[in-house]
Parts: C-alpha cells; sequence; structure tokens
C-alpha cells in the first residue's frame, strides 16, 4: 500500500512539475515564433524608415547607414515593441495548436490546463529578462550612438544656417537659491530671449538679472547678454543698473537649456537614477517624465508576462471562425492597453497620478483580466 502510494507520488511529480518533451515543443515554438514576428516587423519598419529618410543618407556611407543607424535604430523599436510581439505570437500559434486539436490531445494525455500554460509562462519570463537587460543596459548606447548620427546627418541639414527653436518657456533651479528662466532657446547657436536670473534670501528675492537676449561664448567661456537689466536689494535699499552689453559668467551650462524627456533615453538604470536625483535638486519641470521612463523600463518588460497569459487565454478559446477572431479580439484588447498607458501617462505629468503608479496600472487591470480569464476558461 505505501509503495502503490509512493509511486502515484512518483508520478504526480513527474507528470506536473518535471520538465517534459511537450514543454520543450511549447517553448520552442514560443520562442521561434516572437523573433520570426519581430523579424517580419522590423523588416517593414526599416523599409518605411528608408523611405522616408533617404534624403539624409546622402552625405553618409553605405557602412554607416547600416551599422551607425540601423544597427542602433533596430534594438530600440524591438524592445518597444516586445509585449506586441509576443501578444501576436502567442495569438498565432496557440490558435494553430488549437485549430489542430493538439491542446485537446495534450489534455487527453492527462495534462491539466494550469501544467500546459507553464512552459508559456518560462518563455515570457525569459524574454521578460531579456528585455529588461535591454531597456536599462544596452538600449541606452545604442540610443546615444544614435543621436550622434542624427545630429550629425539630420539635425544639421535642418538647422543649418537657421536660427530654429529647439526649447520654450525653459525653467530650472540652478542652486538652492538661484532660478533661472528663459523663453526661448536656440540649440545651434548657444542662444536664447528673454533671459530672467533670480536669487532670493530668506525672506524675498534679493536679486534678479532680465536680458533680452543671452548667449554662450565658447571660446572665451562666458555669456554674453544684450540689453540688461540688473535689480539688486541692500537690505530696504534698492538698486538699479542696466546697459546694452554685459559678459558675465554663471554656474549653468548650454546643457541645462536643451534638456528633454529623451535625455533619458541614453542612460543606463544607474545613471538614470542618479540623474533624476540631480534634477529633483534643481526643481526641473521634466523629473516627472524622467521617472516615467524609469518606471516604464522595468514595466515594459513585465508587461510581456502579461500578454502572454492574455494571448494564451484569447486564444485557447477554439472558434468555428478560426485564427482571424482570436487576432480581432486580441489586437482590440492591446489597443485598449496602450490607450491606458498613454493615458495614464498623461495623469502622471499632469501630477494626478504619481509616475510609478501611470506606468504599472494598465499591467495590473490587464492581470486582473487575465487572472478572471484563466479562471472561466473551458479546461
Amino acid at each position: 500500500m505505501k509503495a502503490g502510494r509512493y509511486a502515484r507520488f512518483v508520478d504526480f511529480r513527474h507528470q506536473k512539475w518535471l520538465w517534459t518533451i511537450m514543454d520543450s515543443y511549447l517553448l520552442r515554438k514560443f520562442i521561434g515564433s516572437v523573433f520570426y514576428a519581430i523579424a517580419l516587423l522590423m523588416t517593414v519598419i526599416v523599409v518605411f524608415d528608408i523611405s522616408q529618410n533617404v534624403q539624409y543618407f546622402e552625405d553618409a556611407t553605405f557602412k554607416q547607414v547600416v551599422f551607425d543607424y540601423y544597427f542602433n535604430f533596430i534594438p530600440y523599436f524591438i524592445n518597444l515593441f516586445f509585449p506586441l510581439f509576443t501578444f501576436i505570437s502567442v495569438i498565432w500559434f496557440t490558435s494553430k495548436l488549437s485549430e489542430r486539436n493538439e491542446i485537446i490531445s495534450f489534455f487527453n494525455g492527462g495534462v491539466s490546463f494550469y501544467r500546459f500554460i507553464v512552459p508559456y509562462i518560462v518563455g515570457a519570463v525569459m524574454l521578460c529578462v531579456f528585455s529588461m537587460l535591454m531597456a536599462n543596459f544596452v538600449i541606452p548606447g545604442t540610443n546615444a550612438k544614435l543621436n550622434a548620427f542624427k545630429d550629425t546627418y539630420f539635425h544639421s541639414k535642418k538647422m543649418r544656417s537657421t536660427e530654429t527653436i529647439t526649447q520654450r518657456n525653459i525653467h530650472f533651479k540652478n542652486s538652492p537659491n538661484s532660478y533661472v528662466y528663459v523663453q526661448f532657446w536656440r540649440k545651434n547657436i548657444n542662444s536664447g530671449d528673454q533671459f530672467t536670473y533670480e536669487i532670493f534670501g530668506k525672506e524675498r528675492m534679493i536679486f534678479k538679472l532680465s536680458a533680452q537676449r543671452i548667449s554662450y561664448d565658447s571660446q572665451r567661456n562666458r555669456w554674453h547678454l544684450n540689453n540688461y537689466f540688473i535689480r539688486s536689494f541692500d537690505g530696504d535699499v534698492e538698486h538699479f543698473r542696466s546697459g546694452n552689453q554685459l559678459d558675465t559668467t554663471f554656474s549653468f551650462t548650454t546643457d541645462d537649456f536643451t534638456r528633454t524627456v529623451q535625455d533619458a533615453n541614453i542612460l543606463n538604470y544607474r545613471d538614470l537614477k542618479k540623474f533624476i536625483e540631480v534634477e529633483q535638486a534643481k526643481g526641473s519641470s521634466l523629473v516627472k517624465s524622467y521617472e516615467i521612463e524609469q518606471h516604464r523600463r522595468v514595466a515594459n518588460p513585465v508587461s510581456i508576462i502579461v500578454m502572454t497569459l492574455l494571448g494564451l487565454c484569447v486564444a485557447a478559446r477554439k472558434s468555428q471562425r478560426g485564427v482571424g477572431v482570436h487576432v480581432f479580439i486580441g489586437m482590440a484588447l492591446v489597443f485598449v492597453f496602450i490607450f491606458l498607458q498613454q493615458v495614464s501617462t498623461v495623469f502622471a505629468v499632469s501630477e494626478s497620478l504619481s509616475p510609478a503608479m501611470a506606468v504599472w496600472l494598465p499591467n495590473l487591470i490587464y492581470f486582473c483580466i487575465c487572472i478572471v480569464m484563466l479562471l472561466t476558461i473551458p479546461k
């Protein structure tokens, strides 16, 4: 009797938990389908990109276009659409399994539905870890190289011999008690309009410098002000001073006027964390956007697991109308997911939601949907 119970226990372990040929088959199908979908969709994206940007490649060699541009362009878009690639792949090959009654064959062999999804989870976790490493340590480097290529061959062509406004209404905290404002900034000539520099004491402003225009002289490492006006306080006595030209120095640099959300894209996870701390100390208005990027680098890979479960729940239901119905339902759910991501991000920037909640909320909502679908799916 004891021997019989032990035999059934061993059989249960082998059937339910140990890796089997079925698991290897499903995992191979899963991973293969994902990278096949990536190859097809990236081919389309590259063709469209070439047709739109071919005029910017005239001054670059074929080697530079391939290795300096597209080898750095492709990883970003692969990682960006990884959840979508995964979802489409799961829908496609699982629907095929269902259509050929292979899933029923697995169940008839004594495999439960929850045991059936184990290779899907393993594959999703593998892709999640891969995507997370790409997002935090590989893609920042490729983005830096891609930006360098664009600055050389794209932006220089657009901005050559022009004074293009690149930033508007820039505010930042230069030190614990000083603030800087520029209404318009032109990156290509390192110049801005309607400049203001203010210093505050314990209770009120003690110094204010305004200028109609500010520009940076890189040869002399000095700032040049046009039509400036200085207002300062010595106790209760107020002093005024104005003039046409003034050369001076400041502790800020031209980079402080050109900060954008894209600046975070070239920093790995550790550098991004330090960068956010510095920008918070400066009182930058872009801190929320940087924090969203930081959380997104983790939440987007985790959404691969959510999309895998969602695709499996949709595709495992056999339909008389074939794969097309599964793909249609799945794409509708994905578009709603993307819509939620965009809406929650807007709420985070407007400070209605914290950046962490805004980024993770779509994953949490869809994970709950997946749990409900898993519990109600025919098994």
